[in-house]
């Protein structure tokens, strides 16, 4: 009996060790499916190349912005016009379950300070299905040293 309990232990251990890696690997898929799409949409403004990356369904949570597929492909628009030259640095990326977040330092017109945006995405089989964000313009000045990065 002694030898099951054991063994049904070391089973247990290994599954979860598994499912760990398994999930760390989905996570690091997802990281890299979401700085692709930042790259082709946002700095190279291709919709076309973006659009792959999304699922059957993009729910937009920004109050500010058209929902769906539709409504990328509108501010995609918007950038592309308006301002050309626009570049998102990506300072950070974090994953946990199926959420990707981004850190960007986003800068609209060149010699600008440009704007800090937390970036957060959700994804269901490795496609984007969901998006929120937070956007701080950076300022002159700031009550601190500790910079926006």
């Amino acid at each position: 009996m002694r030898f099951v309990s054991i063994g049904l232990t070391c089973v247990s251990i290994f599954l979860t060790g598994a499912a760990l890696a398994a999930d760390a690997s989905t996570q690091e898929a997802n990281k890299k499916a979401v700085v692709e799409f930042y790259e082709k949409g946002l700095n190279q403004k291709d919709f076309e190349a973006a659009s792959k990356y999304f699922g059957p369904r993009y729910v937009q949570h920004n109050p500010n912005a058209a929902d769906g597929v539709e409504g990328f492909k509108g501010f995609i628009g918007f950038l592309r016009e308006k301002f050309p030259d626009s570049h998102s640095e990506i300072k950070q990326v974090f994953a946990d379950g199926d959420y990707v977040i981004l850190h960007v330092h986003a800068v609209r017109e060149k010699g600008t300070r440009g704007s800090a945006i937390i970036d957060i995405f959700k994804l269901e089989n490795g496609k984007i299905v969901e998006h929120w964000d937070a956007v701080q313009p950076i300022p002159e000045k700031s009550a601190n040293s500790n910079g926006m990065f």
